[in-house]
């Protein structure tokens, strides 16, 4: 008999989104993103970053006051780098994200031809940059979900 205690798909994916942001190097803020397409296939993954290339020693983490001198400047963030990692189209795929996308985040995933966001997380609920995103996706026709990730239990394999 099949146990029946197994993840939800988007437990899963969202796993996959929690794990990719585990990489990131970002001291306040740790986001991933897991694209997938309509089979159940992951397609891209990443996390908020510094673009490839870039030493994330030489360049500040910080907020600080000028933009110059804060991460915002230089950081990628994780919707941007799972659609540049994907191995296939995006169109019409689903976005698994731990923090609701901002405006910029919004403007890529809508003109990559993503259909569906799910996430976690919308600690920016009230901030201008977050009226901004859902604005653009609900007239794109992008639909957004917030959903209950929970605590996954993680059982040891029976050798």
């Amino acid at each position: 008999m099949k146990r029946n205690d197994y993840i939800t798909w988007d437990q899963y994916f969202m796993g996959v989104a929690s794990l990719s942001a585990l990489r990131s190097k970002d001291p306040n803020t740790r986001v991933g993103a897991c694209i997938v397409n309509d089979e159940n296939r992951i397609i891209g993954i990443g996390y908020n970053g510094f673009p490839k290339g870039v030493s994330d020693d030489l360049f500040p983490w910080g907020n600080n006051e000028t933009l110059f001198d804060s991460k915002y400047a230089y950081v990628v963030h994780a919707e941007a780098n799972a659609i540049l990692n994907a191995t296939s189209s995006v169109k019409d795929a689903t976005i698994y994200v731990t923090l609701f996308p901002c405006n910029e985040c919004s403007k890529l995933i809508i003109q990559s031809g993503i259909k569906k966001i799910k996430y976690v997380s919308d600690k920016y609920a009230d901030t201008e940059v977050h009226k901004a995103s859902v604005r653009m996706l609900d007239a794109a026709n992008v639909s957004y979900e917030k959903i209950e990730f929970g605590e996954i239990k993680y059982v040891e394999a029976i050798k």
